[in-house]
């Protein structure tokens, strides 16, 4: 018997590859066998991702730091984790964009002062000028860029502080479940309102504002610094984002410009 998923030869009475881990599958496909797997994977208490999910919340550090230590197969992997979220930001657009369009409608938030600016003619965020649906569909795209952005500016602040632990690439470890953290439960929260009825724009100001509190908590919990240690330092992590979206906004600002002249 080979495995067929490295093609190692096996033993008929191993249950997994001793070369790639895999578990050996005897049977066919059958509703019942699937419905099995699902539960497993995802209704279980005690699977992997609901333990991830709430060990984040609870003990961060137990997730993160043996991840960077070498444990792989007791959470769910990063990257899988980060895709898990990002497979929710896609439900989540998909439904407002096909039942929730007017979820995006400023108008709902700020009143008719700004209905009656929404409709001048030259007015750039005006409905006819500016489509929030098209930012809306780039959520998953903005989230990966994002995380490069947030571990360069964690892993300058603790690099400046004299914290020099984690390398880059780790940093970007914390950030990914940082990251796929927020964003899972950003989307439940968002998915939970719209269907209820509430407001889209509502709890993701309050949303935004967890995000701040929960990634200081997550890296008070992995370095396990004092408390006045981690909030001169998270402060400094703020400084080096503002420094960066500056320069990032200065490069696109040039580059649009010249952009522009080009085409002409």
């Amino acid at each position: 018997m080979q495995c067929k998923n490295c093609d190692i030869n096996l033993q008929s009475h191993e249950n997994y590859c001793s070369e790639c881990g895999a578990k050996v599958i005897r049977n066919r496909l059958t509703f019942k066998n699937i419905w099995a797997e699902i539960n497993v994977y995802f209704f279980n208490l005690d699977n992997k991702l609901f333990r991830t999910l709430l060990y984040l919340f609870t003990k961060p550090e137990e997730v993160i730091v043996t991840y960077i230590e070498g444990t792989r197969k007791k959470y769910v992997d990063v990257i899988q984790y980060f895709a898990i979220s990002l497979t929710l930001v896609g439900i989540q657009v998909f439904l407002m964009n096909t039942f929730f369009k007017d979820a995006m409608d400023l108008s709902n938030l700020y009143g008719d002062s700004f209905k009656e600016l929404a409709n001048q003619k030259n007015n750039p965020f005006s409905p006819e000028n500016m489509d929030y649906s098209l930012i809306n569909n780039y959520q998953s795209l903005i989230y990966v860029l994002s995380v490069p952005i947030s571990a360069f500016s964690t892993w300058i602040a603790y690099h400046i502080a004299g914290e020099r632990r984690y390398n880059f690439t780790e940093h970007i470890v914390i950030n990914l479940y940082y990251s796929a953290q927020i964003i899972i439960v950003s989307a439940v929260l968002s998915i939970l309102f719209l269907v209820c009825g509430g407001d889209y724009l509502t709890i993701s100001m309050f949303v935004s504002l967890l995000t701040f509190a929960y990634l200081f908590y997550v890296l008070h919990r992995v370095f396990k610094a004092s408390f006045l240690e981690s909030f001169a330092r998270f402060l400094l992590i703020g400084f080096c984002y503002a420094v960066i979206f500056v320069i990032l906004i200065f490069v696109f600002v040039i580059g649009g410009y010249l952009f522009g002249y080009l085409m002409k």
